[in-house]
């Protein structure tokens, strides 16, 4: 009998060390659901503390009833968002509370725990 070595006997978890790290970056972020009801908008996206303000780096997906969704995985604590709508900054309606940026301007305020 010729055994074949390319295809390895199944994997044995106890070769996987078990030392893990009990304060790791993966552990501290939770994914974050955000819904915004924009069913006229043609895109929509998060903006937010969490990545730079930057429109480009969050879009929304459409739902079939009209929201727009998005997930994303956050650190614990306070973070400061906004939509962008069609280009336009929008506060979250449904948001936990309003805060204030560096500017002054209002945004929408999260807090993860």
């Amino acid at each position: 009998m010729h055994r074949s070595h390319s295809h390895p006997g199944g994997f044995n978890p106890s070769d996987v060390p078990q030392v893990l790290p009990r304060y790791s970056a993966k552990k501290m972020a939770k994914p974050v659901n955000f819904v915004c009801e924009a069913p006229g908008a043609r895109s929509v996206s998060l903006v937010g503390d969490f990545n730079d303000w930057d429109p480009a780096a969050y879009p929304m997906k459409k739902q079939p009833d009209g929201g727009w969704l998005i997930q994303i995985p956050l650190n614990h604590g306070h973070h400061h968002y906004q939509f962008v709508i069609d280009g336009k900054a929008c506060l979250d309606p449904r948001a936990q509370g309003v805060a204030r940026n560096e500017k002054n301007e209002k945004v929408s305020l999260i807090a993860v725990s």
